[in-house]
């Protein structure tokens, strides 16, 4: 099988470092791996809040690639480092993305180590029908 990969412009320092694709199209569904808020060069934002949006900014441009956005989310899981202490803060953020009902599954996970991040968001989305004539 051959990946249908999907790469957005100007983000590639951690897909190379780890060896992993941002996303993948199969069956009608976009796969995206997990953003966190990384700067170009792999490095993390350092400001919780901004980490937060960054990882939303980095998982638009992967969906806008592949013709998709948000609205087209149907599963989201977040990793986040303390979510008894910081969720309900990063919620908040992500809600400046989120957009309105109907929303996607969520599943949000509490871990102790994230390569150096405190946030990581991983989402399924449906690609857009392609119409044919």
């Amino acid at each position: 099988m051959t990946r249908d990969v999907v790469t957005p412009p100007g983000r590639h320092a951690l897909y190379e470092l780890h060896r992993y694709s941002p996303a993948v199209r199969a069956n009608g569904l976009l796969f995206v791996s997990g953003q966190v808020g990384s700067r170009p060069d792999g490095s993390p934002e350092p400001d919780r809040d901004e980490q937060v949006r960054l990882a939303f900014r980095n998982l638009d441009a992967i969906l806008a690639a592949a013709g998709c956005s948000f609205a087209d989310v149907v599963d989201v899981t977040v990793f986040m480092v303390d979510p008894a202490q910081h969720f309900e803060r990063a919620w908040a953020v992500a809600a400046e993305f989120w957009g309105p009902p109907p929303y996607p599954t969520a599943t949000v996970v509490g871990v102790t180590w994230l390569s150096g991040f405190q946030f990581e968001i991983k989402v399924v989305a449906r690609l857009p029908q392609v119409a044919t004539t």
